[in-house]
């Protein structure tokens, strides 16, 4: 009989298609999940409280938020409006804001990428640059969309690990070469967050809940993006599973 599985939840995006509303995570994560992180995903529909978050958070081990085309409302971090045609996704923000909090508080372990990174420095009180790329001195973090998914998630710039941090420690170096493929940045890291990385501009690209029990650690860039073929992709992923199935095992 084959090992049971931690199970993941996954955050989804609520998106118009054609005429209906619909609750969507890429591929891309899901297998990362599945491949990677050893556990079986669960994709979680953007219903804020209709899930009653206790009772999910009860039966979730672990919960991976995700990149998205969408950005997090500038409202829940007292920023200003966005530059008009901005996609927001307001369905997601009512879920995800307060199961992260949630989710920290009561030991679930918790993976955020780039949006889901952005979700949880304003669920933890930080705020956003919304147009990296326009702040002086920072860099153009934008990928080329009009290029092949292969160029777009190509290797981008370094990041500089932080030498006492969880993810130098997965690393076993101080530095990665990363993909990046946002507009959007921290601009004042949440109180209870700890650095982990940083861009050569200084920008923040990875970070740790510093007060949590359980792994709860975000990055700026991509890397369910062919993560069985990365090794710190693998080691990532493959820490976020172990701690995953460590809630699974005490549960039972």
């Amino acid at each position: 009989m084959a090992r049971a599985r931690p199970l993941i939840g996954i955050p989804a995006d609520r998106r118009t298609l054609g005429l209906h509303p619909f609750h969507v995570v890429g591929d891309k994560y899901v297998r990362a999940v599945l491949e990677v992180a050893g556990g079986l995903p669960m994709l979680i529909p953007a219903l804020a409280e209709e899930l009653r978050l206790d009772e999910l958070l009860e039966r979730v081990d672990g919960l991976l938020f995700t990149g998205s085309p969408s950005n997090v409302e500038p409202h829940h971090y007292s920023g200003p409006a966005s530059a008009p045609g901005t996609l927001h996704d307001p369905a997601r923000d009512a879920t995800t804001l307060p199961l992260i909090r949630k989710a920290v508080a009561e030991e679930v372990p918790v993976l955020g990428i780039c949006r889901g990174f952005q979700e949880m420095n304003v669920a933890f009180g930080g705020s956003l640059h919304q147009r990296v790329h326009e702040v002086e001195g920072k860099l153009d973090h934008r990928d080329d969309e009009s290029q092949p998914l292969e160029v777009q998630y190509g290797p981008a710039h370094e990041v500089i690990l932080e030498p006492q941090g969880e993810l130098y420690a997965l690393a076993g170096v101080g530095r990665l070469t990363v993909n990046s493929l946002h507009s959007q940045g921290i601009e004042r890291l949440g109180p209870p967050l700890q650095v982990e990385a940083r861009a050569p501009d200084g920008l923040i690209e990875a970070f740790r809940v510093s007060s949590a029990a359980r792994f709860a650690l975000a990055v700026q860039w991509h890397p369910e993006w062919q993560a069985a073929s990365n090794p710190f992709s693998r080691a990532l992923f493959g820490a976020f599973g172990r701690a995953a199935l460590q809630r699974m095992q005490n549960k039972s």
